[in-house]
């Protein structure tokens, strides 16, 4: 059965996936427990996805930066969306392709949603950094919010 609390934790993970790309799966390596699969909780995924994230933190803010709404890096959000999706409702025991697809469309929304933020804030802030830095807090929060 398909509850709203089984579609509410993988919308999250993905709207956070869609503004960084590696903070659901991060979030996920972080909290892992005996329902995810075993290399979630290893040291070395840890490690690596930590360090992942804090480089998109720091990348996100460079320039030469592509659009995360071009193909490639759209594509790969997608794709961290929905494995997130799915890893966090198979926690619950859920129907995991539900968490994919709803992983994935959040990540589809939360990539235009922070594209169009950083857009919108930018001009009105004076410099992109300040929407940015909101942007980081923002998907930290969310899928902070989705592993609760």
């Amino acid at each position: 059965m398909t509850t709203v609390h089984t579609l509410a934790r993988p919308a999250l993970i993905g709207l956070a996936t869609g503004g960084r790309s590696t903070y659901g799966l991060t979030a996920l390596a972080l909290t892992a427990g005996r329902r995810d699969p075993s290399w979630m909780s290893s040291t070395a995924t840890r490690a690596l996805l930590g360090l992942a994230a804090a480089g998109e933190t720091v990348a996100d803010k460079l320039p030469a930066t592509p659009s995360r709404l071009e193909t490639g890096p759209l594509a790969g959000r997608l794709a961290l969306g929905a494995a997130a999706g799915a890893i966090v409702v198979r926690r619950e025991q859920g129907p995991v392709a539900v968490g994919a697809i709803v992983g994935g469309l959040g990540a589809l929304a939360g990539s235009w949603l922070g594209a169009h933020w950083r857009g919108w804030a930018a001009p009105r802030l004076s410099r992109d950094l300040p929407g940015a830095l909101a942007e980081d807090v923002t998907a930290a929060g969310l899928a902070a919010m989705a592993v609760a």
